[in-house]
């Protein structure tokens, strides 16, 4: 079974289901391409969720926490607002796969180090360990081949 030809590219990329590993097929999505790997997938659902661990402590510190200074209440508000709100459209970006979105990702998974760092050593050692791991499986997932082939421009 031979399959239809992309007229934009020529005779060698073929769409259809008998394509070939690749950005078209039968797995293609809008706009000719496959479906995101697993670890691009993984990554974006780590972005997504570690602004929602954001937002989630900000919550439980306005919650449980005695406000000592409104101006320091509203800037650690306001910082983790831009935290959660970047990582999140980071995560946006991309699963859109915007290629521009992985640097910055990889950068803010790496900032999470010595936050995590500083957790451990700090006396809180569990929730330092999960942030450094987290942050380290993140990156690592972003700089994963599969990832950046899939963020090439066609």
């Amino acid at each position: 079974m031979t399959g239809v030809t992309d007229e934009r590219s020529g005779a060698g990329n073929r769409l259809g289901p008998d394509a070939g590993p690749g950005r078209s097929g039968a797995d293609a999505g809008p706009g000719g391409r496959s479906a995101s790997p697993p670890s691009l997938r993984a990554a974006v659902g780590l972005l997504f969720t570690e602004s929602a661990a954001v937002v989630a402590m900000v919550v439980y510190n306005g919650l449980t926490s005695t406000v000592v200074s409104w101006r320091d209440a509203v800037i650690v508000v306001g910082f983790a607002a831009l935290l959660a709100a970047a990582f999140a459209g980071l995560g946006w970006s991309l699963a859109r796969r915007r290629s521009w979105a992985r640097g910055p990702a990889v950068v803010a998974e790496l900032m999470l180090v010595p936050i995590g760092w500083y957790l451990a050593s700090g006396g809180q050692v569990w929730p330092g360990v999960a942030v450094l791991a987290l942050s380290l499986v993140g990156a690592g997932l972003l700089v994963a081949p599969t990832t950046r082939e899939a963020l090439e421009p066609d």
